[in-house]
């Protein structure tokens, strides 16, 4: 079995090497400055396309997560490139924040403040500072937190509302992307909160972020978390009314094990005993229902209407490995051990693209992959994949 892991881990470290070549050589932009916005699914670049503030923050966070994990990545460059685009171009310096969309040049274009998009400023200038010790980095994050808190934070019924216009006046549409619902209060935005406000308290050891982290631990357990099914609810009303069926498999495995490390981070017993349990359940629920042995993990279900979304998404089979990696390390079980390396087989052989490099955006059921999606673009990005290769070879 060790022979195994040893093997595993060296395939990882050589994928996680593809990955920044890959993002090294074909995300920045000589031309405009910062990163391109878009390459196409045959990579196909774009100098055009919008710049988005997820795939920037997200960058930011990669760059300076490889060069934390290991400095003979040589990603520091890339790293301080992100920093500097994002504060010169998507920093509102009126408001506070960072806007949703510039265009390609870096003018604004869509100023709204998606607290989605905030919590990813946090969680890469957090991961930044680590690397450079950049005080300004430190400085900002911290501000962009108390904008949060005094904005977003609901304070009749609890937890974080989703979206503003830029000004942090109420908005009507807050729906992160067309698929989405409407709703003001979704796990989705939770969950990456929780992931900044973990790293942001381990840099900063600030008392008032770790009591933020606690209630964002205690929301995802009280209020997102249905124990009697096993999965998160995912959007809701102001008053925590569940306003969809629909479960998200991906998002269930990867708050499983960003829970836990949220909860050794606030150091409260009590609280990691409660979260390790949901995290069992949780993995095997997402083993039982999710995972197809040979053939991955599939998106998510309509729990009203039983409707199966079988496309396989790149991010879930990242996502899964780390969850049940967790579990494992929790509650050592064979099953576990064998899924992630049944899930990394699959992925070898039909998400990560060999021939134009990074990996498919997602794969329909008979593993074709979708012609029309990005293999770079505001939702395209090296952070499920990179993240999940690291976890993999630090801690499984």
């Amino acid at each position: 079995m060790e022979i195994q892991k040893a093997k595993l881990k060296e395939e990882l470290q050589q994928e996680l090497k593809n990955i920044v070549q890959y993002w090294q050589n074909n995300s920045i932009d000589t031309e405009f400055g910062g990163f391109i916005g878009r390459r196409d699914h045959f990579n196909t670049p774009y100098a055009e396309a919008d710049k988005g503030i997820i795939l920037n923050t997200r960058l930011l966070w990669t760059f300076s997560k490889i060069a934390n994990f290991n400095k003979d990545f040589n990603t520091e460059k890339e790293a301080d490139r992100a920093f500097q685009y994002l504060k010169q171009y998507f920093n509102d310096a009126e408001f506070g924040g960072v806007y949703w969309v510039l265009d390609y040049q870096g003018n604004p274009k869509n100023r709204r403040k998606q607290i989605y998009a905030q919590a990813f400023l946090i969680y890469a200038l957090s991961e930044y500072y680590k690397l450079s010790k950049n005080e300004d980095a430190i400085i900002w994050a911290l501000a962009v937190f108390e904008l949060i808190e005094k904005h977003a934070l609901e304070a009749q019924f609890g937890g974080y509302i989703e979206a503003f216009n830029q000004d942090w006046s109420p908005i009507e549409d807050m729906r992160l992307s067309e698929k989405d619902l409407n709703a003001s209060k979704t796990m989705n935005t939770h969950l990456h909160i929780l992931e900044a406000y973990t790293t942001l308290a381990e840099v900063t050891h600030s008392e008032k972020v770790k009591r933020a982290l606690e209630s964002l631990i205690n929301l995802h357990l009280e209020k997102f978390f249905d124990a009697e099914i096993g999965h998160f609810q995912l959007f809701f009303n102001d008053q925590w009314n569940v306003q969809t069926q629909v479960v998200s498999y991906g998002h269930d495995i990867e708050a499983a094990w960003l829970l836990l490390i949220a909860a050794n981070q606030v150091n409260n017993k009590n609280l990691l005993q409660k979260v390790q349990k949901a995290a069992i359940q949780i993995a095997d629920v997402f083993l039982a229902e999710a995972y197809k042995k040979s053939a991955g993990i599939i998106n998510e279900k309509d729990l009203e209407t039983n409707h199966i979304d079988t496309d396989r998404h790149w991010w879930p089979q990242a996502e899964a490995m780390v969850g049940l990696a967790y579990a494992n390390n929790i509650q050592t079980s064979k099953k576990y051990r064998e899924a992630i390396e049944d899930i990394w087989n699959f992925t070898k052989k039909y998400i990560i693209d060999e021939e134009r490099g990074e990996w498919h955006f997602r794969i329909d059921k008979n593993f074709k992959p979708y012609e029309t999606e990005n293999r770079l673009g505001m939702w395209k990005c090296p952070y499920h994949n990179s993240r999940a290769l690291i976890e993999m070879i630090e801690n499984y």
